[in-house]
């Protein structure tokens, strides 16, 4: 595959970016190297790789999931209660290194380009409060971020989606924020509005039987495809989680059914094997 990335300079406020929690010691940030923006690429528990957002974006990737949880004030990034480390944050991995780039690219995550990076920030602890935190984050980034005022929704260059613990009835009344809802299956068709809910993701294995072996039945093609119109025309994106994420052609298989059938996010934790199959089905 041609390679389609470009080399951007390591912004010098990013030198003290905090790493994994697996390489948290002490280890810097790769220079940072922005692929081809790939809109369907979703990085999927994002922070577990060398270099959390860097590594995503050297791919080409536009939309990245951080688990966060509220310990005594502060939203630390990890999947489990028991890996968070202090310091590894959702404003040190994520928020700080974004408006940095951000200031520096004209105004985008991407040179020259015009979409918007989806953070989509998984609550693990309490909802209400963890959300309170985010918002506070946000608004802090506020030059940067997405947000809902008063019916209108401006899109900035990174918009923060909420998923997990979500308290939909404190973000439906609130008539300014930052972040926006992550919706589910059943919510498909709750009349919700898209400047709520602009993202309907689920469990692939609860929704469908077919795990990439064989040809995938026509019922269950007919019900993704119509799953996903459905989802568009009331103005939703649409993510699975679950999909079969091992090499091999299981894997290939899933993800050309659901390139073929619109599938906003295609959910991986493995990078260039997604990079390399979206280039490909690109071109």
């Amino acid at each position: 595959m041609k390679s389609t990335l470009a080399a951007v300079a390591v912004l010098a406020s990013l030198a003290g970016t905090v790493a994994a929690p697996a390489q948290a010691e002490a280890t810097k940030p790769a220079p940072v190297v922005v692929g081809q923006p790939l809109a369907q690429a979703h990085a999927h528990n994002d922070y577990e790789h060398d270099h959390p957002l860097f590594d995503a974006l050297e791919h080409g990737f536009t939309s990245v999931e951080a688990d966060v949880w509220l310990v005594d004030g502060e939203l630390l990034v990890a999947h489990d209660l028991e890996d968070v480390q202090p310091g590894v944050t959702l404003e040190s991995l994520y928020l700080d290194p974004l408006q940095d780039l951000v200031r520096g690219q004209g105004h985008s995550v991407y040179p020259k380009w015009d979409g918007s990076l989806q953070l989509l920030i998984d609550i693990k602890s309490d909802g209400e409060s963890t959300y309170t935190a985010i918002e506070q984050e946000l608004a802090e980034h506020r030059d940067i971020m997405s947000r809902y005022s008063d019916g209108t929704t401006k899109t900035g260059p990174v918009t923060a989606v909420i998923s997990g613990n979500r308290p939909l009835a404190t973000m439906q009344a609130q008539e300014t924020r930052f972040s926006f809802y992550d919706g589910r299956s059943a919510d498909l068709t709750s009349g919700k509005p898209a400047g709520l809910m602009p993202l309907v993701s689920d469990n692939w294995t609860k929704l469908f039987i077919w795990q990439g072996v064989g040809p995938m039945p026509e019922a269950e093609r007919a019900k993704l495809h119509g799953y996903v119109a459905e989802a568009h025309a009331n103005g939703y994106r649409v993510r699975f989680w679950a999909t079969p994420d091992m090499p091999g052609t299981a894997r290939e298989a899933i993800w050309n059914e659901l390139f073929d059938a619109g599938v906003d996010h295609i959910n991986t934790d493995d990078l260039a094997a997604l990079q390399q199959f979206l280039t490909a089905r690109a071109a």
